[in-house]
């Protein structure tokens, strides 16, 4: 199983992000990606709705041979994870948003979570903050609209930043000092995030944790890959992958993108 790859799944290309630290910090290991495009966003989604996309996901990670799997998506981390892992036998690594830096580091008490409403809406969103911001004001904004203008490609478009102002806008009148992003497809957004928050406001993304889980879980289960070769990676989309390629293009590492309909 060691050489076996690492699955990693969300609603669409968002995921990467998460897939660029994993493997900047394990480039030995191989990995499998599905961008579940076609359905995306999640974010919209009912829980049972989110809870049946992501067993198709993780099935077809595990008729790939995948060692462990990354639910590389908040909205599906939040809402399906309990249920994957009381129902596969492989490790699962989930993303949530990172409130507790943001929390632990605010001079004015006060940290902005963007992030869909799937996440905002669950119980382990909801339980987390309860668990690390005691004394600190949470800010909640859905990014309607987002994921939909990333999975078009359009992250530099006026469309994105006139949406951007106005979600910013409440968040910085009630005085927060951290922004934490609380969808895998939101730091694609942060160039354009810095040019519209003022310098002192930090942006906190989950991708660097999430990374660090997945080498600890790997070493704690035996299934760090023995190889001495770079790793090769599969990305596969069930949507145009060309948006797909765009976010993955200059990395100079073995990879396959394809179209797969699942």
């Amino acid at each position: 199983m060691k050489n076996h790859p690492i699955g990693i799944f969300d609603s669409g290309v968002g995921g990467t992000s998460i897939w660029k630290e994993i493997n900047e910090l394990l480039p030995k290991e191989n990995t499998i990606y599905l961008a579940d495009s076609k359905n995306a966003p999640y974010g919209s989604k009912s829980e049972e709705q989110i809870v049946q996309l992501s067993i198709k996901n993780t099935e077809l990670l595990l008729e790939k041979g995948c060692k462990l799997i990354v639910v590389a998506c908040n909205t599906a981390t939040t809402n399906a994870i309990d249920y994957l892992r009381k129902n596969y036998k492989v490790p699962f690594i989930g993303i949530e948003p990172a409130i507790k830096p943001a929390a632990l580091h605010s001079r004015s008490k006060t940290v902005g979570v963007l992030a869909t409403k799937g996440t905002l809406s669950s119980s382990l969103f909801n339980n987390t903050s309860e668990n690390h911001a005691n004394g600190i004001k949470i800010v909640e904004q859905v990014g309607a609209g987002l994921v939909p203008l990333i999975e078009a490609g359009k992250v530099y478009s006026p469309e994105t930043r006139v949406l951007l102002e106005k979600y910013l806008k409440p968040m910085l009148d009630v005085g927060m000092d951290h922004l934490v992003l609380g969808c895998s497809h939101y730091p694609y957004l942060i160039p354009v995030l810095k040019e519209l928050l003022p310098e002192h406001v930090k942006i906190i993304d989950s991708g660097e944790a999430v990374a660090r889980q997945t080498k600890v879980v790997l070493k704690q289960n035996l299934l760090r890959n023995s190889s001495h070769k770079v790793g090769e990676h599969q990305f596969h989309s069930n949507s145009d992958i060309s948006t797909l390629k765009s976010f993955l293009k200059d990395l100079g590492v073995r990879m396959e993108i394809s179209y797969l309909d699942f």
